[in-house]
């Protein structure tokens, strides 16, 4: 198992017990407005990051997006092996 499989495997278990102090938490209390307001800032600073060429901050920023995009995937049910299996079928075209 690769690390996005670990951390999706952990987010499933934190949307399921929601532990009290965890960020996953307060996200998935939040709700799927809350996330996506969540994605939608971490793309935005995605953008800038790239347009100021700056690779380490394009690096946290990036992390930063794609652990969003997880939450709303976990949240939605949608395994991240279906996003893969989704790229596999578009590289193959």
């Amino acid at each position: 198992m690769n690390f996005l499989e670990e951390l999706e495997q952990l987010l499933y278990t934190r949307k399921h017990e929601l532990p009290e102090g965890s960020y996953s938490t307060s996200l998935f209390k939040g709700g799927e407005d809350r996330i996506l307001k969540k994605i939608g800032e971490e793309a935005g600073e995605v953008i800038i990051a790239a347009k100021n060429s700056d690779r380490k901050e394009i690096t946290h920023e990036a992390a930063d997006l794609i652990f969003h995009l997880i939450m709303i995937l976990v949240h939605k049910g949608i395994p991240l092996m279906e996003i893969e299996q989704e790229l596999i079928k578009r590289h193959k075209k």
